[in-house]
């Protein structure tokens, strides 16, 4: 049974894709995701996975944080974290937080929780039109940015460069712990 995350993120999917006027096939043409699992998604069906969502966000030209506030918060300046949604991702299990509250302010703070052994990727368009900073809190966490890789220890803060296909990976046996800061478009 899909948690409430999934039903609102699936919601949240179908809503961008009317907001455009686009089809199903529409959007599966502009995010290479077939039209039968964007269809699950939107229907509660199907629980999406980071490279989904990615994939998803970057056809509508928003980051994947965009499109889970859109799906999941109110606007306030306090955001308690018990009220700070959290998605988990089926395939690897890594624990996204959504720290930051929505507001006017155009900055996302998401924490993540990445298992040891996993790697998660993402295509260059989610990483479009915004800038991001990715922060290592504890553990080891290796960066694949392009073809560029950036071994990263617990304090070490990485700027984003051009858009480009990336991988988060934990080589290690430990959990790692980071945060994504994402300056999105006002």
């Amino acid at each position: 049974m899909l948690d409430k995350v999934d039903e609102r993120l699936g919601a949240r999917v179908r809503i961008e894709r009317e907001i455009r006027g686009w089809s199903l096939t529409e959007l599966a043409k502009r995010s290479g995701v077939s039209r039968a699992m964007i269809h699950k998604v939107e229907r509660g069906e199907a629980s999406p996975t980071a490279m989904l969502l990615a994939r998803l966000s970057g056809a509508f030209e928003i980051s994947m944080s965009t499109l889970m506030v859109r799906a999941e918060m109110q606007e306030g300046l306090l955001l308690r974290k018990d009220d700070q949604p959290v998605w988990i991702d089926p395939v690897t299990g890594y624990a996204r937080r959504h720290v930051s509250p929505r507001s006017v302010t155009p900055i996302d703070v998401i924490d993540v929780d990445f298992p040891p052994g996993k790697e998660s990727g993402f295509p260059a368009s989610s990483y479009a039109n915004r800038k991001h900073l990715v922060w290592v809190l504890a553990g080891e966490l290796v960066f694949i940015e392009g073809g560029v890789r950036h071994g990263m220890r617990e304090g070490d803060c990485l700027e984003l460069g051009p858009p480009s296909d990336c991988i988060f990976r934990n080589e290690t046996a430990e959990p790692c712990r980071y945060a994504v800061i994402v300056l999105r478009e006002a």
